[in-house]
Parts: C-alpha cells; sequence; structure tokens
C-alpha cells in the first residue's frame, strides 16, 4: 500500500501559542486511522493543519503524493478530500436536501439517492430545517455532505461528541463501512475505546506531540496502556461496545 497522506514534524502556532510539536502521522490507502488523545491534546488542530485551515509553520504535508503544505482549504478539497469538523457546521436554516446541495458534488458512486439509502432517518426527514434534527441525525447529515464530494480520503473530527450511546453505534458503524467502500480515513475521537475498536493503526497525541504510534489491536488488548496513554472514554466506550456490538477492526 502507499501512503495518501503524510505529514512530517507538523509546527503549529496558534498566535504566539505553539500547539503542535514535531507531529508525523501517515495513513495509507484503503486504511482507517485513529488519533486519540486528550482534550487540549492537539488533535482538531492536527486535522485543521492537515486540510489547509490553520498552516503549520514548518514541517509538511503530502497528500495522494502532492505538496499541500500551504494549499488552501478548497484546493485540498479538490484533490478528493472530505472533512467533517467538531461540531458538525450544518446549516440550521436549511432542509436537509438543501444542506446536501450545498457542497459541490464531484462525479462518484456517492450520490443523493445513495445517501438517503446509507442513512434512511435524513430520506425521511429530507424537508426537515436542519434545527429540527436530533444530535445524531445532525452527525450523519455532516457526514453524508462530506460524502457527496466523493472523497478518497476522509477526515472526521471527533464523531462521537455529545451523542448518547445508541447513536454513537451508528455512527461508528458507518465511519467503519467507509473503509469496505475503498475511502482512506483518519478519524479524530476522545473516547478511545470507540477509536480503537474501528481503526488499523493509532497515534496518540499528548501536549501536542505523538506519544505512541501502532496497531490499534495492540493497544486497545492492553487497557492499562490506554488508560495511561489516551485517558477520558476508556471505561465508557468499552461498555458501550460490548452491549451494542460494534464491528472492530
Amino acid at each position: 500500500m502507499s501512503a495518501v497522506l503524510k505529514a512530517e514534524n507538523l509546527q503549529t502556532f496558534y498566535g504566539k501559542s505553539h500547539i503542535l510539536h514535531g507531529v508525523s502521522i501517515e495513513v495509507e490507502e484503503g486504511e482507517l486511522v485513529t488519533l486519540l488523545g486528550r482534550n487540549g491534546a492537539g488533535k482538531t488542530t492536527t486535522l485543521r493543519s492537515l486540510v489547509g485551515l490553520t498552516a503549520p509553520r514548518q514541517g509538511k504535508v503530502e497528500i495522494f503524493g502532492q505538496d499541500t503544505t500551504h494549499w488552501p482549504a478548497y484546493k485540498i478539497s479538490r484533490l478528493g478530500v472530505g472533512y467533517v469538523p467538531e461540531g458538525r457546521k450544518i446549516f440550521p436554516n436549511l432542509t436537509v436536501l438543501e444542506n446536501l446541495s450545498v457542497p459541490m458534488a464531484r462525479p462518484g458512486r456517492w450520490t443523493i439517492d445513495r445517501i438517503f439509502e446509507l442513512f434512511p432517518n435524513l430520506g425521511e426527514r429530507r424537508n426537515s430545517w436542519g434545527r429540527q434534527l436530533s444530535g445524531g441525525e445532525q452527525e450523519m447529515l455532516a457526514i453524508a455532505r462530506a460524502l457527496l464530494l466523493n472523497p478518497k480520503l476522509l477526515l472526521l473530527d471527533e464523531p462521537s461528541q455529545g451523542l448518547a450511546p445508541l447513536l454513537v453505534r451508528d455512527v461508528f458503524r458507518v465511519v467503519a463501512s467507509m473503509r469496505e467502500e475503498g475511502i482512506s480515513v483518519l478519524l479524530v475521537e476522545q473516547n478511545a475505546r470507540f477509536g480503537l475498536d474501528v481503526a488499523d493503526r493509532v497515534y496518540v497525541l499528548n501536549d501536542g506531540e505523538v506519544v505512541h504510534s501502532g496497531s490499534a489491536r495492540e493497544l486497545a488488548a492492553d487497557e492499562q496502556r490506554v488508560r495511561a496513554l489516551a485517558g477520558a472514554g476508556t471505561e465508557e466506550g468499552e461498555s458501550a461496545v460490548a452491549a451494542q456490538g460494534v464491528t472492530t477492526a
């Protein structure tokens, strides 16, 4: 397999605040990689650095073999990169169908009809305002909007945030299915157990540095190390996974 995303030694700042300290990560073709870490570890900043929203001051980003380090976000998106930001960012005063019509769709398998097959709730609520959707439905809508770009690489930031356990199960099943569709995925997640159970490989951030990288399955088998490295979310995620039967990698 070849790398579809490669970041080396990212040094990213917000003003004078130094957030990322030499972050290097890689996602190979057809792979689902999870980026874990506590609140404030630098996970969201890493994604923003990768997709052109907060350019690193030093380091290099390559996507599909092209140096995209200082590209604007719209240009990176045109390469076939989908991004689902933290907090969903849907349009509350547009209907579901109107929200799905916002992206400039790229040719490919993902169409609005296919989106409604994957997310039947959205199909049933196609004429509902975004603000009328539940948190889970809003997350599904945010993912659906990114899929209409027919991405080859999908980056998701905290898709389980604020969702009830039953909805988290549905979201993670969809995320895991993206790999089967041939989409490479970089998933940022605070809930360590869920993030590990769907991933091939894992990186763990702490204070803007990568403190662990390797097999997700191997790390998941060492509960004590998961707690030490990733902290919050392990117990809740473990019990929810057991109760709900989320498919593991």
